[in-house]
Order: C-alpha cells, then sequence, then structure tokens
C-alpha cells in the first residue's frame, strides 16, 4: 500500500497536468512494449512498434524493464507537454542523479556495457540517450497523439468537474479505482508498503495513456511528489490519428467541400473567399456559403475589411479540425466544455 500523506498547505497544492506528458507516456509505453501481451486496446499498436522499431531507439528497451524500478531521471518531476523540452530535462540530469539511479537498475537486472557511460554521464553517451528518446517518440507515440491527447484531456475534465462539484475530496476519491481517500492520507494500491509525506510539496497528478492496472509515483521520496494513474482509454483501439484519418472524419462530419474550407482557412491566415475559391476550384459564392454554415456553427469568425471578407478558425474550430483540445482546459470552462544497442554503444566509446 502507498500511502500520500498532506497537510492543509499540500491540499491547496494539488496540480493536474496540462496535458499528456511525453516522458511518463513513453516509460510507460515501453513497459507495454517489453511486458506480456494482455491488454487488448494497445495490441495492435503494441505489435507494430515492436516490429518496426527503429534499431537506434532499442535500447531504451535495456534501461525501462516491464517490471520492477525504471530510473526515475527518464521522468523528469516538474513535467511537460513538450516532448522536445521533455528530452532536453533528461539530458540535463546530473551525474549523480545518472549515477544513482542506473546503479539501482543494476541491482534488478544486468545492464549492458553502455549503461556505465551513461552512469557517468559522458557526453557521447548523453547524446546517444536523447537520440533514442527522440526516435522512440516519432515512432512509437506522435503518430497516435491526437488519440492520447483527446483521452487525456477528457480525463483533465472529468477531474475538473469533480473539484467544482465536491472540491478536494471529490477530486482525489475518483481518481481511480485503486485509489481510495481517507482525509488526510490518499491510499493507493501499490507492491511495496511505503509512506509518502508531502511536507507542503503538494502533489502532481499526471493523467496517462499508457498507465495501466494501477497508478504510479517516483521511487525517490526527495523528488517532487507526482503520482501518474491511467485514464479511461474509451472503446476504441490505439490507432495514427494523422491528418488523412482526421480529413476524412471530418468529410463525413461537414461533407468534403465544406471540410476542405475549414482546412483551408486553417492554413491560410485571414483567408479571403476568392482565395479559399482558387485552393479548391469553387466558385466565390459556394465558399460564401459554406462559410455562413461554419460561422454559425461557431467553427469560424468573419470580419470584413473595406470589401473583403476574411475568415479564422475559433478555438471551436481549432478543437474540431485537431481532433483534440486545442489547449489546456480550465476548470472555469468546464460547463461550457462538456541508434539500437549497438549504435548507442558506439556513440559512446
Amino acid at each position: 500500500m502507498l500511502r500520500i500523506h498532506f497537510s492543509a498547505e499540500d491540499l491547496g497544492r494539488i496540480r493536474l497536468a496540462t496535458g499528456p506528458d511525453p516522458a511518463w507516456e513513453a516509460l510507460l509505453s515501453l513497459h507495454v512494449l517489453g511486458g506480456p501481451d494482455i491488454d487488448v486496446e494497445l495490441r495492435r499498436w503494441r505489435t507494430h512498434v515492436r516490429t518496426s522499431l527503429d534499431t537506434a531507439a532499442r535500447p531504451l528497451l535495456h534501461l525501462v524493464p516491464p517490471r520492477g524500478y525504471s530510473p526515475d531521471f527518464l521522468t523528469p518531476s516538474e513535467g511537460t507537454t513538450d516532448p522536445e523540452a521533455a528530452v532536453d530535462t533528461i539530458l540535463s540530469t546530473s551525474r549523480l542523479r545518472l549515477r544513482t539511479d542506473v546503479a539501482t537498475l543494476g541491482q534488478q537486472r544486468r545492464l549492458p556495457s553502455w549503461a556505465t557511460a551513461l552512469a557517468s554521464g559522458l557526453p557521447a553517451a548523453r547524446r546517444g540517450l536523447g537520440t533514442a528518446l527522440r526516435r522512440y517518440h516519432r515512432q512509437a507515440l506522435h503518430p497516435y497523439w491526437t488519440q492520447i491527447s483527446s483521452s487525456v484531456d477528457a480525463e483533465r475534465a472529468l477531474r475538473a468537474k469533480a473539484f467544482l462539484a465536491g472540491g478536494t475530496d471529490r477530486l482525489l476519491s475518483g481518481l481511480h479505482p485503486t485509489v481510495q481517500w481517507r482525509a488526510p492520507v490518499l491510499q493507493v494500491s501499490y507492491p511495496e508498503d511505503r509512506d509518502v509525506h508531502l511536507q507542503g510539496r503538494g502533489l502532481r497528478l499526471v493523467p496517462s495513456y499508457f498507465c495501466r492496472g494501477r497508478p504510479i509515483a517516483l521511487r525517490d521520496g526527495s523528488l517532487a511528489p507526482v503520482l501518474v494513474y491511467p485514464v479511461n482509454r474509451g472503446i476504441d483501439s490505439l490507432r495514427p490519428g494523422g491528418a488523412v484519418g482526421r480529413a476524412s472524419a471530418l468529410d463525413r462530419l461537414l461533407g468534403r467541400t465544406r471540410a476542405a474550407t475549414l482546412a483551408t482557412i486553417a492554413e491560410v491566415e485571414n483567408a479571403t473567399g476568392n482565395e479559399i475559391a482558387r485552393r479548391l476550384a469553387i466558385s466565390p459564392a459556394s465558399v460564401s456559403e459554406h462559410a455562413t454554415v461554419l460561422r454559425d456553427a461557431g467553427l469560424i469568425h468573419s470580419l470584413r475589411v473595406r470589401n473583403t471578407m476574411r475568415h479564422t478558425l475559433t478555438p471551436l474550430g481549432t478543437e474540431l479540425l485537431d481532433g483534440r483540445a486545442a489547449r489546456p482546459v480550465d476548470a472555469t470552462e468546464q460547463d461550457d466544455a462538456d541508434g539500437a544497442a549497438g549504435a548507442l554503444a558506439r556513440s559512446i566509446r
């Protein structure tokens, strides 16, 4: 059992991640990748990534075993939603932290020879790790980021509504079936017996798509406290959500020409009717008709400048086009917004 002890000060310092954390999603997806095939929703993703993973990213499988300890430095406690910023933070880890975390990992499994160079913080080893992390995100996460973000955004909206309806008690009590809030202690079903005293540091809550089974906390109690917990993924299997898939869905929802009009307005800053007509090879009258419907639906904003009508997306239009929330949902808005191991080894010689 994991017991997280709150003071009155800590209750006022609970923070909810503003979106999916790329470092945590990378680490937890690596758990899925290396573990048993028990998650039906992730089976297609797992098979695809396992058979096609870039050789430069494969060293990560040695750093992140499917069970047991994974190095804390791979998931910076301050968090970010920017994959590149996450990599930069990981690569700036102190030598002491690298040495400590790699040594802890070495106590439970045999490590490859390049792990010694990484533990020493050698520049070439850091670069090799950065390459592995970037390649992994590009291949295993980026094509699916729209669906991942949508699930996390939906969870954030639920947490915000819970807080508005019942304060901190409602927020914490509904996190996950394995979590119980017995003020002032948050009890989490856990494979080890541990107490975490927040001592005024507060707690960052991180909803995660790839977290499964139960919530997870950092091993090192001296780091800023974090609790990562599973989101409800919905009923769909994880699948690429690129522009082609979104365009097809928008075509069915809005009609092909109207969807193309919306996409063109997104591409062209302050798009005019004539410019949209030229790009889509339709008449200005048709553009005007489609723009009127899109404007009435709240998807675009139109402004007349002299004799020319200029169109821009509204936040709602951006959300629809992206297939996910374009920005973090604030609590006050919820009612309205119902190198391969070898490659890495060579790089650190």
